[in-house]
């Protein structure tokens, strides 16, 4: 499998990521001798707020590098219902006309519950998709939040799109989403209000506290595609900017070993909240049914479960 996956064999790679979305530990096996051959791809996650666009601009983004004969691979999240926890993966519905390319994959996947815009399992696609050799990856989030950014440890280059007609002022201040772009796109720029959005944004990243770099704002018109004027292009040269600006140098080291950093801290949160769900599960009695009857107290019993662990 291992070598057929290196090889570029998108069947067996569909595959190990439906395993990895399950959960299964022969396909975690997999991955880890996948590891080493990773380290090539350039990852870019598109996110910001519901209905701003960001499937029509990663489909205009996906035509661009296919014109300058660049390989891609999306992994486009789907939020998962609370309460049949199923998904409806219609995101690649707006990326049909690159189906049939081979030099394009596409795969949806669902939260899953995963707070913070991505799956549960994303670390692990990225990995797989870029042990194929596709020198692209391409995550769009969930709509998001301020605060649900995960989005910025998954990926080098990290673009927030918004767009006018969303309440500007209010989209501006979301600090959360502001300080986890390395660049923005306002899309949908042929709308009114566009230029006051932009102009918007501009000022509330020149009052950022810690400004380690500019971020550029970029308009688009993704629904216009790789067309004059959709400002497409002018997105695609500002992540390749801050590709070369952000991760090539010394620079560039410091930051891989912060990205390998909370990677690691978000393994070992899912390992320990895996362990705290099978502690719980094995008690003979229903812990969270002592807590609802006050035969003791929340934070007591917390304490108890992780010593007996």
């Amino acid at each position: 499998m291992i070598d057929r996956i290196l090889a570029g064999d998108v069947a067996e790679a569909a595959r190990l990521i439906r395993d990895l979305d399950d959960r299964r530990p022969a396909a975690l096996a997999v991955v880890k001798a996948l590891f080493p051959h990773t380290g090539k791809a350039h990852i870019v996650g598109i996110t910001g707020n519901p209905g701003a666009g960001k499937s029509t601009l990663v489909d205009a983004l996906i035509s661009h590098y296919r014109a300058a004969g660049e390989t891609v691979a999306v992994i486009a999240i789907d939020p998962s219902s609370p309460f049949s926890g199923g998904a409806l993966l219609g995101d690649r519905v707006r990326m049909q006309r690159h189906a049939l390319d081979p030099g394009v994959f596409i795969r949806s996947v669902a939260t899953r519950g995963h707070l913070g815009g991505l799956s549960r399992s994303t670390f692990e696609i990225a990995a797989v998709l870029d042990a194929m050799g596709f020198a692209r990856i391409l995550v769009e989030t969930v709509g998001v939040g301020q605060d649900e950014v995960d989005v910025m440890t998954a990926a080098h280059t990290t673009v927030v799109v918004a767009v006018p007609g969303l309440g500007d002022d209010v989209q501006a201040m979301k600090a959360g989403l502001l300080e986890v772009a390395d660049v923005l796109a306002v899309n949908k720029a042929d709308r009114d209000g566009a230029e006051r959005t932009a102009r918007d944004l501009r000022h509330m990243l020149g009052l950022r506290a810690a400004r380690t770099h500019d971020v550029p704002v970029v308009t688009t018109i993704a629904t216009r595609g790789t067309a004059a004027g959709s400002g497409v292009a002018e997105l695609a040269s500002a992540i390749e900017a801050h590709r070369v600006s952000a991760w090539t140098g010394p620079a560039g080291q410091s930051r891989a070993i912060t990205r390998a950093r909370a990677q690691l801290d978000g393994l070992v949160r899912t390992l320990l909240a895996e362990r705290a769900d099978r502690i719980v599960a094995a008690r003979v009695t229903d812990p969270a049914a002592d807590v609802a009857e006050r035969r003791v107290d929340p934070w007591t019993l917390a304490e108890q479960l992780v010593r007996d662990s």
